[in-house]
């Protein structure tokens, strides 16, 4: 196996979380492997997002939580080692519903580039259009980058979004159902993105979709009430997982 895939690019240690008195995540302890797909699977309140949000300090933002364990990026801690600011630049996220900003579609992707100080015309130009080829959307928009990014399908409009994230050059993209309410067709496009953009980034996807989870991930982690059940290669959670619960969940007996 490649040692690049092996390598830990991120590190969870005993991670927890609760909002106010819930309890969101519980001593959960895991690695996200570099230029891997980790897929995370599990019903409803099982801590799927508070973790994906844990890795980039989105959880920050939510008041009364507490916060106890690690998360290291590339061995440093995030919380003490990086700043927030620094630390998002390297992590981006999609979430599931698309929000572009009401500007053009050069616009969209050149927003972060230009808040970071770039202003060459030449360089903006390339970015956008290596942004938009990652993301599988340059050939549907190419003669339109000057038009509104909110005429664009909601296809579209989540591929814009996360080549909006690829202008900031991230070493990791945290997906969070980036699919839950696209049609087939965009769904596949997005799939075939992020399958592409696994040469170059970390990819950790939470879906509730366990067929696009089976279909794109490398590894599989399948969360319950906050916790880690197990987590495999993919192929092994789907055809012989180790707990009872991963296949009941996999099978539909609840969830």
């Amino acid at each position: 196996m490649n040692n690049q895939i092996c390598k830990a690019k991120i590190e969870v240690k005993n991670l927890t979380i609760h909002f106010g008195k819930v309890r969101a995540l519980h001593d959960l302890s895991l690695d996200v492997r570099a230029n891997e797909i980790l897929s995370v699977i599990g019903p409803a309140n099982s801590g799927k997002t508070s973790f994906l949000r844990s890795l980039n300090r989105l959880n920050d933002f939510e008041p009364h939580i507490r916060i106890s364990g690690s998360v290291r990026l590339d061995g440093l801690d995030i919380r003490t080692d990086i700043e927030a600011e620094d630390l998002r630049k390297r992590v981006g996220m999609i979430f599931a519903l698309p929000i572009p900003l009401p500007r053009s579609i050069y616009d969209n992707i050149t927003y972060g580039p230009r808040l970071a100080g770039l202003r060459d015309r030449a360089a903006l130009d390339r970015i956008v259009e290596d942004s938009l080829k990652a993301a599988f959307l340059w050939d549907e928009v190419k003669d339109r980058l000057r038009s509104s990014a909110q005429k664009l399908s909601g296809g579209q409009q989540q591929r814009l979004c996360i080549a909006r994230t690829l202008a900031l050059r991230p070493e990791v993209i945290l997906f969070d159902e980036p699919c839950s309410g696209l049609d087939p067709i965009s769904t596949a496009k997005v799939e075939e993105s992020m399958l592409e953009l696994r040469k170059d980034q970390t990819i950790v996807l939470v879906t509730n979709n366990t067929k696009q989870a089976a279909r794109v991930g490398t590894r599989t982690a399948f969360f319950l009430m906050g916790e880690l059940v197990e987590i495999d290669a993919t192929e092994k959670i789907f055809t012989a997982p180790r707990d009872p619960r991963t296949n009941d969940y996999i099978v539909g007996r609840f969830g």
